[in-house]
């Protein structure tokens, strides 16, 4: 088979991958193979053809990167923030770990003002860490963190 239509249908078979997944990545790697079709239909040795296309697709997801990276504004705030907490009690007082009820269910939850602590009492969720909750007596602004 011809180094050129190997470069081709590798070339191709990248960018229909690319529709699957629509990170620009595979189709800057089809675009590379592609230059390599090219290189090799002009009759470059197979060192050229993979050079070509080996900067082709550097330069492709370098700038892939960096566009994913500009173009992300920040983080959306949790959907917990400032939710209510009930308290439940202690797992280790000393590190202000303690048990809450949060959406029918039982949490571990690390306490930011542990005076006073009642089972019953209110609480508000100030940050979500894995499965643990960030809590405290007061209520967070808007988009805030006591962390």
């Amino acid at each position: 088979m011809d180094a050129s239509l190997l470069w081709l249908l590798v070339g191709i078979g990248l960018m229909i991958a690319e529709v699957a997944t629509g990170t620009f990545y595979l189709l800057f790697l089809g675009v590379a193979a592609l230059v390599g079709a090219v290189i090799a239909y002009f009759g470059f040795a197979v060192g050229m053809q993979s050079l070509g296309a080996s900067a082709v697709a550097v330069v492709g997801v370098l700038w892939a990167q960096y566009h994913n990276r500009t173009r992300q504004g920040p983080p959306m705030p949790s959907i917990d923030l400032n939710q209510p907490v009930i308290w439940e009690g202690w797992i280790d007082r000393n590190a202000a770990v303690g048990r809450v009820k949060y959406r029918g269910a039982s949490w571990d939850a690390h306490v930011h003002a542990t005076e006073g602590a009642e089972v019953g009492e209110v609480f508000y969720i100030v940050s979500v860490e894995g499965s643990t909750l960030h809590i405290s007596k007061h209520k967070t602004a808007a988009g805030g963190d006591l962390t």
